[in-house]
């Protein structure tokens, strides 16, 4: 979003402590500092911008839910959210990226999003529930060599909402 700068502790905690990192419990103090963003435009997308993807035939929609929630056999824990997908969209759960708590080497990505049928070459957008998952999606995309990712931000909450909104079912 427009964020620099930014690392990620792949494996988490867990892989912190297993590296014999030190941790401290209790209060931190730091000094106040300044965060300064500017909106990165082509790595987000807004709803307008996801209908006109949606309505070409040049679309990689990846969605990063669970696969009964993209199916539309398992309800969304928003009450009153239909489950279901965009049309078109690709299911990869976000989970499908994982392994052992970090992320897959880059060579196990770049299968999983071959067998996928995605195509690296070509715009990709990622969406989720919220627009919180469909990052690991980014970032396993960006891992693999994909060159023009964005993440829609209003992810399934907003576009299911839409009275417009198309939704499949599997």
């Amino acid at each position: 979003m427009g964020a620099e700068n930014v690392h990620i502790l792949d494996g988490g905690l867990r892989a912190w402590t297993e590296a014999g990192l030190p941790t401290e419990s209790g209060p931190a103090h730091r000094a106040p500092a300044s965060f300064h963003a500017k909106l990165n435009h082509e790595a987000v997308k807004n709803l307008a911008q996801l209908k006109v993807k949606l309505s070409t035939n040049q679309k990689q929609i990846l969605d990063a839910r669970s696969a009964a929630r993209f199916n539309g056999t398992a309800p969304e824990p928003r009450p009153n959210l239909s489950s279901g997908h965009m049309p078109g969209a690709t299911s990869i759960p976000f989970t499908e990226l994982v392994e052992d708590g970090r992320l897959k080497p880059t060579d196990k990505l770049r299968e999983l999003f071959a067998a996928k049928k995605i195509d690296l070459h070509q715009p990709i957008t990622t969406t989720c529930g919220s627009g919180v998952t469909a990052a690991v999606i980014a970032l396993g995309l960006e891992l693999a060599g994909a060159k023009e990712v964005s993440l829609y931000d209003g992810s399934w909450a907003e576009y299911a909402q839409q009275p417009d909104a198309i939704i499949e079912k599997d």
